[in-house]
């Protein structure tokens, strides 16, 4: 059976942990997450240096894993409570929809009301000041669409990893 209530409340708990994460990265040094501002505002500033990009890959592994991690634990919590029988489809819904729910907040929330309608100054790289691109509310939506593929492919992984782990007794 499909359970909207914990895919909900899950992908509340992964968006709020990841949402956090995100902010105090940002806050920390934005350039750390240069890749994901729009090209015009990357093309003002110099890339990444060596040290900015091993900043990155150290806070992008726990991102990651944490991306992962809470969708994963929550369709396997699932199939345990569902005694080993839901089918694949419940699955991968449940996994989907945690990621989902993420992708949307960051949408509405991270990108198109903090990012593009407030933006706050240490979310502004040096030298970007006043660029119109902190106010390409398509941009984002382009990165949500991405970020919905990444969700279904995630979903099918999950769903596939927690059929398989709970079907070898």
């Amino acid at each position: 059976m499909i359970n909207l209530s914990k895919t909900m409340l899950d992908g509340v708990i992964l968006s709020m942990l990841a949402s956090f994460y995100l902010v105090v990265i940002l806050w920390f040094n934005p350039r750390l997450f240069l890749q994901d501002y729009p090209d015009e505002i990357q093309e003002r500033v110099p890339p990444k240096s060596d040290q900015e990009k091993r900043q990155s890959l150290i806070i992008g592994i726990p991102f990651l894993l944490l991306l992962f991690a809470v969708p994963f634990f929550s369709t396997l919590t699932l199939q345990r409570q569902y005694g080993g029988e839901l089918p694949f489809l419940y699955l991968t819904v449940n996994a989907f929809g945690i990621g989902f729910i993420f992708n949307l907040v960051d949408l509405l929330v991270l990108d198109w009301l903090i990012f593009c309608s407030i933006t706050p100054r240490f979310l502004v790289i040096q030298g970007t000041e006043g660029m119109k691109a902190y106010k390409d509310y398509g941009y984002h939506f382009r990165g949500f669409l991405i970020g919905t593929v990444i969700s279904i492919v995630a979903g099918l992984v999950i769903g596939g990893i927690v059929m398989l782990f709970l079907s070898v007794k």
